[in-house]
């Protein structure tokens, strides 16, 4: 089978198949990249210590700020 007439690994019904020798061959770690228009960008960003603080205090910084941020600009 070439790279274009591989079947899915998995069927309309959310079914996995049988993973062959074949598929193993095309396997890559980790899950595909995003589309570049769909990244995140790193940003060097100036914060209060105590806002630093509170963001470590709510877990992930970095997606908390990003979650806090889209909510204050309407995103």
């Amino acid at each position: 089978m070439t790279a274009l007439k591989r079947e899915p690994l998995i069927d309309a019904d959310g079914e996995v198949r049988e993973i062959t020798a074949e598929d193993l061959k095309h396997a890559r770690r980790g899950r595909p990249p995003l589309p570049q228009d769909a990244r995140k960008k790193r940003v060097n960003l100036m914060l209060d210590p105590a806002v630093v603080e509170a963001l470590k205090e709510r877990g992930v910084m970095s997606a908390e700020a990003n979650r806090l941020l889209r909510k204050a600009l309407g995103l």
